[in-house]
């Protein structure tokens, strides 16, 4: 993926949208070579918003997950043991049957704590 736009919002209009007075976002997109592409949000301000419990669970009201469609689970799995992301899954899980619409898959969470789910189809 590479950095397709970066920006910062602020205002009446993002305070309203967030319901977050005095929000302050940094927006950073990104984008594959095919398909959608993703924003992170980094709020400036205010920082005070709270972490997610270090024990939550993928059956958590609070848990959230973005899920990533990569050609090799595998090495991406590898990659991230490598850089010590903590992961959820106890490591690639490869499914029997296609319901979920993909066959090999885990959960790990990135520096900041979030969910990431990457699937291999």
């Amino acid at each position: 993926m590479s950095v397709a736009g970066q920006g910062e919002n602020y205002g009446t209009e993002q305070e309203h949208l967030n319901n977050v007075f005095g929000a302050r976002l940094r927006i950073t997109s990104l984008k594959a070579a095919s398909g959608p592409s993703i924003e992170f949000l980094e709020y400036l301000a205010p920082r005070d918003g709270r972490l997610a419990p270090d024990d939550t669970r993928a059956n958590d009201l609070v848990h959230w997950q973005t899920r990533l469609i990569v050609s090799d689970t595998a090495r991406a799995a590898r990659a991230l043991l490598l850089g010590k992301y903590a992961f959820v899954s106890p490591g690639v899980v490869s499914l029997n049957e296609l319901t979920l619409g993909f066959a090999k898959g885990f959960l790990a969470r990135d520096p900041d704590g979030h969910a990431m789910q990457l699937v291999e189809k």
